[in-house]
């Protein structure tokens, strides 16, 4: 990695401690971070908090220290280089591009994958002894976060479907028609227990109770779409809905190709392997053709209409394409727009440059839809497992 060469204004060291005066390092790397995504340069929040960690190292008033660490950590493309140097030297430096180009080579490093041995100690054979090269280790998990399902190989593939499994769901709670008992103040008097604490003194009401609504966990069903379009993503998927299965309580997995196919209970395993080997054989239209609009109307009749989507939240994951008759999907997602809490729709091919919702099914569903995401990585499916964990509580 060649280092921008030239020499620095003296005053440049100066300008940085005035800045570091104002505040500490956390707070500095938010907020050039934030003007690095308003110039263009996709930063996400992992890199930011790397680089908050660098400048607790590095400090924030020698001006090549925090360069580098901001290049080390913020700029992961070589083409993003000149546009770092730009927003460094207004931000950091409040000072020209032509007046920010820093001294000398960065210090030499070596790659290493962060890989553990069997008895637990990071491989660390090799270690420069005079300590002048720096070595810099990364994580494969890190980089396979972000990667299409797509285009993983079956060996990466196996690794992000074992993330999949350690994803943290939380189980959304809505209001109860039955009443529970709490402590101190509540909505409504409890008289029973009130009478009953009262026979203890004599009749004397020295006490008294209450009750509240209680809550109940909040129904999730997951239709996950396996037809021939969807073969790429089908595998990861499942997988994430086998997570939600094992990780909450009051989740429903249904599988649509051209049938639809309930596999909740073939999901209870906490084996994740062996729960999806068990699954599978049930699905005899794996990687087939769609037909998005009848299995979604047998889903309203047989199950969505009758209470198992009432109130609940429901995420078809779908690429939207259909070989039915459009009209028979649009109207059915409305009808499943009516009882449900929150419909969301996942699309993997919604990451794709230049996507847009032309397919006849998806343009058919899309008006009767809450939410619109990504699903196309296991990067996009921990956002998904966010947005479930963030809906609000409270009856429709």
């Amino acid at each position: 990695m060649a280092a921008p060469a030239g020499s620095a204004p003296s005053g440049a060291t100066a300008s940085l401690a005035g800045i570091a005066g104002g505040g500490d390092g956390e707070r500095l790397a938010v907020g050039f971070s934030r003007v690095l995504r308003g110039a263009g340069l996709r930063v996400p929040p992992s890199a930011t908090i790397s680089f908050a960690e660098a400048l607790a190292l590095v400090g924030v008033t020698e001006r090549a220290g925090v360069y580098w660490a901001g290049r080390a950590t913020l700029v992961h493309r070589p083409e993003d280089l000149e546009l770092y140097d730009r927003v460094f030297g207004a931000y950091w430096q409040q000072r020209g591009p032509a007046s920010m180009l820093v001294d000398g080579d960065p210090p030499p490093v070596t790659l290493a994958l962060d890989i553990e041995n069997d008895d637990g100690d990071d491989d660390s054979e090799g270690d420069d002894p005079t300590g002048d090269v720096q070595e810099v280790r990364y994580s494969s998990t890190e980089v396979l976060t972000d990667k299409d399902f797509a285009d993983c190989n079956d060996e990466e593939l196996e690794e992000l479907t074992r993330l999949l499994s350690r994803l943290r769901f939380t189980t959304h709670q809505r209001l109860s028609r039955r009443l529970a008992p709490v402590k101190g103040a509540g909505d409504r008097p409890d008289l029973r227990r009130t009478i009953r604490w009262a026979l203890r003194h004599q009749g004397e009401p020295m006490r008294r109770a209450f009750v509240s609504p209680a809550t109940r966990p909040r129904r999730l069903v997951l239709v996950l779409d396996v037809s021939g379009s969807m073969e790429s993503y089908a595998r990861a998927l499942i997988r994430f809905a086998h997570a939600a299965v094992v990780a909450r309580s009051r989740v429903e997995v249904f599988v649509l190709g051209t049938r639809l196919t309930r596999l909740t209970r073939h999901l209870t395993s906490r084996d994740p392997d062996a729960a999806i080997r068990t699954a599978l054989p049930q699905v005899k239209d794996w990687a087939g053709g769609t037909r998005l609009g009848l299995g979604i109307q047998e889903f309203n009749n047989r199950w969505a209409i009758r209470g198992m989507a009432r109130g609940a939240i429901v995420v078809i994951l779908s690429d939207g394409w259909d070989r039915g008759d459009p009209a028979i999907l649009g109207e059915e997602m409305q009808r499943l727009h009516r009882v449900t809490r929150e419909l969301v729709w996942v699309n993997p091919l919604k990451a794709t440059p230049g996507y847009a919702p032309l397919a006849a099914g998806m343009a058919a569903a899309l008006p009767h839809v809450d939410r619109f995401i990504e699903g196309h990585s296991y990067r996009s499916l921990e956002q998904l497992a966010t947005i479930l964990a963030g809906t609000e509580v409270g009856a429709r």
